[in-house]
């Protein structure tokens, strides 16, 4: 069951240093561009991954095809797809063994929660930590 308790929230939240953030968008009325610049200012490192966008720079991070080809680990991905389109990075997420699995509000894939979780990964779901991290007064990488 995906982990949306307050107390797991802030664990994770508090937690986290760097963040995959798939599905950024170089357009910045776009939400995944605006979450991103949120978590950029409360101190996380949140590296962007859309494959249409591979090789260009958004808020100063160079963009990645897939996890895969990211340069570094990262503690959380965070999924800004259509439901029907992350299983793959789910899996990508598990073969990777990425500790935390967010998938913003809105995006719902109960069985790839289950595969991702069985598989020993943290996982949130219809959540968006620009909306929890004041929500609960969270002390974030930047304010730590």
């Amino acid at each position: 069951m995906p982990s949306n308790s307050p107390e797991q929230i802030r664990e994770i939240l508090e937690s986290v240093n760097t963040i995959a953030l798939v599905g950024a968008s170089e357009k910045t009325n776009r939400p995944s561009h605006e979450v991103m610049e949120y978590l950029q200012h409360q101190g996380y490192r949140v590296i962007p991954v859309n494959p249409r966008l591979a090789g260009q720079q958004v808020l100063g991070e160079t963009v990645y095809t897939d996890l895969a080809t990211l340069p570094e680990p990262v503690d959380m991905v965070e999924l800004f797809l259509a439901p029907e389109r992350t299983d793959a990075v789910i899996d990508q997420a598990i073969e990777q063994k990425v500790p935390v699995l967010w998938l913003q509000i809105g995006v719902i894939n109960e069985t790839g929660a289950q595969r991702a979780e069985a598989a020993g990964l943290t996982v949130v779901m219809d959540r968006c930590p620009k909306q929890e991290i004041p929500r609960h007064g969270l002390r974030t990488p930047a304010n730590r």
